[in-house]
């Protein structure tokens, strides 16, 4: 089971920052220490004319694939479940993030953006970030906010991990949420 205090999860509403805080803290990380090693991925918009038109994952080596999205329309795309007005490429996902999750033990930080409901639909992933869960490898993971008071099951599982402590975003205390959690990553890497 991770130690207290080795799974930072970052929540908010939509749009408070949470991505560009995990970004940001990595960015930090990284420059101090630039042999250390990050393993996971990232969520991104995909915008078109300005419009969000739907979500790819990321890996923090810059490889891409699709997560959802608005605009594909394809025979095989009317069986995705759907999130809202996206639709979910599971398999395009599982694809990516699924080998990201694999433990490794030269791995310093897992970074996790995002355990939420699109990517929740693969029923291979919670079981992966279980296992990075018990690596006891630190972890940096954002989660969505609870919609009208309720969390998904699997997001309240790790918000009530006995390692993770929870960070809710706002505009206001997004920038000193950042430096406290960049601050006590640093001595953890410190002491790995």
């Amino acid at each position: 089971m991770a130690a207290p205090g080795k799974c930072f999860l970052v929540t908010g509403p939509p749009g408070v920052g949470k991505s560009t805080l995990i970004m940001r803290v990595c960015e930090t990380l990284k420059a101090s220490h630039p042999n250390l090693k990050l393993q996971g991925f990232y969520t991104r918009e995909v915008r078109s004319s300005g419009e969000r038109v739907g979500f790819e994952v990321v890996t923090l080596d810059g490889r891409t694939c699709p997560l959802a999205s608005t605009t594909i329309s394809t025979p095989e795309s009317c069986r995705w479940p759907s999130v809202g007005k996206y639709k979910v490429d599971v398999a395009s996902f599982e694809s990516l993030a699924l080998p990201e999750l694999q433990v490794r033990e030269d791995t310093d930080l897992f970074i996790i953006d995002e355990v939420g409901k699109m990517e929740l639909y693969s029923s291979s992933f919670f079981p992966e970030v279980l296992k990075v869960l018990e690596s006891n490898i630190p972890v940096l993971a954002s989660i969505p906010i609870p919609k009208f008071g309720r969390d998904i099951p699997a997001v309240a599982r790790l918000r009530n991990h006995p390692g993770a402590a929870c960070y809710t975003l706002s505009l206001s205390n997004r920038d000193a949420v950042r430096e406290q959690i960049r601050s006590q990553l640093e001595d953890l890497l410190i002491k790995h």
